[in-house]
């Protein structure tokens, strides 16, 4: 009997050990130990490193996944994806929604100093930050033809990176898990979305536990998207009625594809009206060159009302310049190649356009090596946007990406910064209208701390639209608090 019960427990010790070693057995090589620049507690665990999608070409995309500071066996965990397309999702980390704040260094070739971000939306879930596709940010391919690529192949491959992610971290698997993105991840989204529901009809193994997505200010549809701008600038108060209307008539509705001169004429004279102004958010200054200094001033003698209604709480400024988020106006995403700024333009001066802090932290050998990069040989530097691929929209409008998804019982969040002239509100707004749900929540204000940020409208199967006042192109750039709250909120079911 002795010998029979210790043998029970001995296999009882060895179920416990087997099970402890299932359920934690994230790669100890990809742990991150200490972030350069940060010099107190990390607040949860962060692991960094490769996952081949493709053995034969040798493509690698490169991932920075940090825990959940509240529960990360419990909370969901997200996959985010900023857009360009060829922008680096460091950019979601650094000035957006990471766990940090980054402060500029304040000697020439020093670090930036980084802070504890209070609105992290690591505080609610688990982040996997992916430079996606191939040869963005620090993800690389051995085979140059990698860097001719599109959406349909993107997607492929995030949905492979993302069956051989939770492979290495099977601890997540029963997690609830999202997928979230803005600007050209208006289409990186829906398409990857639409692989992993795929994939889970087809019982492919590991099985994730997909529960919806979120776009923010994200192109989604050619017609749509165009004819939005003249509409917002309208509403804005940046032109006149008259030329409003002449541009109405002259253009029969149709901005984005002028047929006529006359048309042409008009759209010219909007696009005039409108030059000076920053396209990520119309309340803030835009910096050209020399001309800064000059518009920072006028920018501070406005009454302070007007001035905090685009503030971030960040103890910095945001960034002089947003490098790369989208194209020049009235340029909706169209079938065929789609140019990243880098190769719009033969210059890196491009109005409204930095990101000096990144550069700085992600280039330096210390971070690099702290993070898990691949050599400089391999990789040779990191740039927010690269001009190394040469991407192709080949999936078409996104509605009918949203409408497959949604009637299939995956919610979805669509929010708009309202005063984003990049990717304007006014086209969100359509298009998640005209799919045709029934309105089951009326259009609202929503709340944050007692106050009005923005407002909403809830549609039949799970769909949201959102919009957060006062915020640009980059949301939770702007608006950090107001972004937490109603991604914590859409995370857990709640109304928001």
């Amino acid at each position: 009997m002795k010998k029979t019960g210790s043998s029970v427990c001995l296999l009882l010790l060895l179920h416990i050990y087997l099970s402890i070693v299932v359920t934690n057995s994230a790669p100890e090589s990809a742990i991150v130990t200490q972030i350069p620049g940060f010099n107190g507690t990390i607040p949860s665990k962060h692991y960094a490193g490769y996952v081949t999608v493709d053995e034969s070409h040798g493509r690698n995309l490169y991932y920075y996944f940090v825990e959940s500071e509240s529960k990360p066996s419990q909370d969901p965990v997200v996959l985010w994806l900023n857009g360009g397309p060829g922008c680096s999702s460091f950019d979601g980390f650094i000035y957006e929604h990471g766990p940090f704040n980054f402060e500029a260094a304040k000697s020439k070739g020093g670090l930036p100093t980084l802070h504890l971000n209070p609105y992290s939306w690591t505080k609610v879930s688990s982040i996997i930050y992916l430079d996606s596709p191939a040869g963005v940010g620090f993800s690389y391919s051995k085979n140059e033809t990698d860097y001719v690529t599109g959406d349909i192949k993107t997607a492929s491959d995030s949905h492979v990176f993302l069956l051989k992610w939770f492979e290495l971290y099977p601890e997540f698997l029963s997690n609830p898990f999202f997928i979230a993105g803005e600007s050209y991840a208006g289409v990186y989204v829906p398409t990857l979305a639409y692989e992993v529901m795929k994939g889970i009809d087809a019982d492919v193994k590991p099985k994730l536990n997909f529960k919806g997505y979120i776009v923010g200010n994200g192109v989604t549809d050619e017609l749509i998207d165009g004819n939005a701008l003249v509409p917002f600038v309208h509403g804005m108060g940046l032109i006149p009625d008259e030329l409003f209307e002449e541009a109405n008539r002259e253009c029969n509705g149709n901005f984005y594809n002028s047929l006529s001169d006359n048309c042409t004429d008009r759209l010219t004279k909007i696009d005039e009206d409108i030059a000076g102004l920053n396209i990520y958010n119309i309340l803030e200054p835009c910096y050209h060159g020399t001309e800064a200094d000059k518009i920072i001033t006028t920018y501070v003698k406005l009454p302070s009302s007007f001035r905090k209604l685009g503030e971030t709480e960040k103890p910095h400024l945001v960034r002089k310049r947003m490098f790369g988020r989208a194209w020049p106006l009235r340029a909706p995403v169209r079938d065929g190649i789609v140019p990243t700024w880098p190769q719009l333009t033969s210059s890196n001066n491009v109005p409204c356009v930095d990101g000096t802090v990144a550069d700085v932290w992600l280039n330096n050998e210390e971070v690099r090596k702290a993070i898990h990069t691949a050599e400089k040989s391999v990789v040779s530097s990191w740039d927010l946007c690269t001009d190394k691929i040469s991407f192709d929209h080949d999936a078409g409008s996104m509605i009918k990406y949203h409408k497959n998804l949604t009637s299939k019982g995956y919610r979805a969040l669509i929010f708009s910064g309202d005063h984003d002239m990049c990717v304007p509100f006014t086209g969100s707004q359509a298009w998640t209208r005209s799919i045709g749900y029934k309105i089951v929540d009326e259009w609202r204000p929503w709340l944050s701390n007692g106050q009005v940020v923005g407002f909403t409208q809830g549609y039949d199967n799970n769909l949201t639209f959102l919009t957060i006042k006062g915020a640009g192109h980059t949301v939770p750039e702007y608006k950090p608090q107001e972004a937490l709250e109603f991604y914590k909120r859409f995370l857990a079911g709640l109304p928001i």
